[in-house]
Formats: C-alpha cells, sequence, structure tokens
C-alpha cells in the first residue's frame, strides 16, 4: 500500500518554509491506518519486543494499538512535567533551543526487550533521548519504528546502531 497517497502536505506549518505532513489523514482511513499498524505490529514481534515505548504524543496512537495486538505493556515518554509518578528525564537539543522529555523510573526492566514507536523521524533529537531514558532504566532496545523518515535531515545518523523500520520516507 502506498501511504504516502494519505500524507497531506501542510505548507508553512508550523513556520514559514516547512511542509508538515499531516497523519490525521491516515488515521482516518482505515485501510491505510491498519496497515501501517500491522506493518510495525509485524516489525515488533519480529524483534522479540516485550513492551512498546510511545513518545508524546503521536507515538501513543501507534504505539498502544502495536501493544494491545500484541498483549504486551505500553510505556508512554512525555514531555517534562506530564508523568504523575517519579520519572528520569532527558534534555535535547531543537533547532531553536532545548527540549525535555521523561519516563516513570519504574516503566521498565532491566533487559526487557523495547521496541520505540513515533509517527515520524525529523532530526531524531527526541528519539535519541527516548533511546537514552530506556538504556538507562536498563532495558534493551530491540527496535525502533516510524511512520514517516524525513531523509533529508538525517535523523537516523543519530539512531543508527538501532534496528529501525519506516513506512514512508521522503527524500
Amino acid at each position: 500500500m502506498d501511504l504516502k497517497k494519505v500524507i497531506r502536505n501542510i505548507p508553512d506549518f508550523p513556520k514559514k518554509g516547512i511542509i508538515f505532513k499531516d497523519i490525521t489523514p491516515l488515521l482516518a482511513d482505515p485501510t491505510a491506518f491498519k496497515f501501517a499498524v500491522d506493518q510495525m505490529t509485524d516489525f515488533a514481534r519480529a524483534q522479540g519486543a516485550k513492551a512498546i515505548v510511545g513518545i508524546d504524543s503521536r507515538g501513543f496512537i501507534f504505539g498502544s494499538v502495536i501493544a494491545y495486538k500484541l498483549g504486551i505493556k505500553f510505556v508512554p515518554v512525555r514531555k517534562k512535567g506530564k508523568l504523575p509518578y517519579k520519572a528520569i528525564s532527558e534534555k535535547y537539543n531543537l533547532e531553536y533551543g532545548t527540549a525535555e522529555i521523561e519516563i516513570h523510573e519504574d516503566a521498565l526492566a532491566k533487559g526487557e526487550k523495547v521496541l520505540i514507536v513515533d509517527d515520524l523521524l525529523a532530526t531524531g533529537g527526541t528519539m535519541k533521548a527516548t533511546c537514552n531514558l530506556v538504556e538507562k532504566l536498563g532495558a534493551e532496545i530491540c527496535g525502533i519504528a516510524f511512520v514517516i523518515n524525513l531523509t533529508f535531515l538525517n535523523g537516523m545518523e543519530k539512531i543508527k546502531n538501532y534496528k529501525t523500520l519506516t513506512l514512508i520516507d521522503y527524500e
């Protein structure tokens, strides 16, 4: 299935010169959504994932469904200050400053095989920070899955040591 047909381009969002890749048409198309989830679920199963980590917020959409389909746990990684229990955090650079994400300190066990899911890979900062958090907890990253990879931003370079799946590549 050609998922590019269900991705909408939004010019000049969130700022001039950027073409935003909108996944909401994919989410609204049951066939496309099922195809995307099934592809990522098959990848997670093949990697032996025992937990799915989803990144705030669109990683929650795909990650929670994958975890449900596999009968394994789902763990959210959220923006700083959004988790209610004791958490560890990781700062990362953005083109215009820094951001910080966090995970509950008891979310993953040592050696637990984890697949990390997000909707889009751009520069790789958020994903690399998430990898650092998962590894600080002693879990093992068995793979990373994205719907979209903006290859021209070279985000894959930051996570090149992990097995990855991308469903759509934009060059």
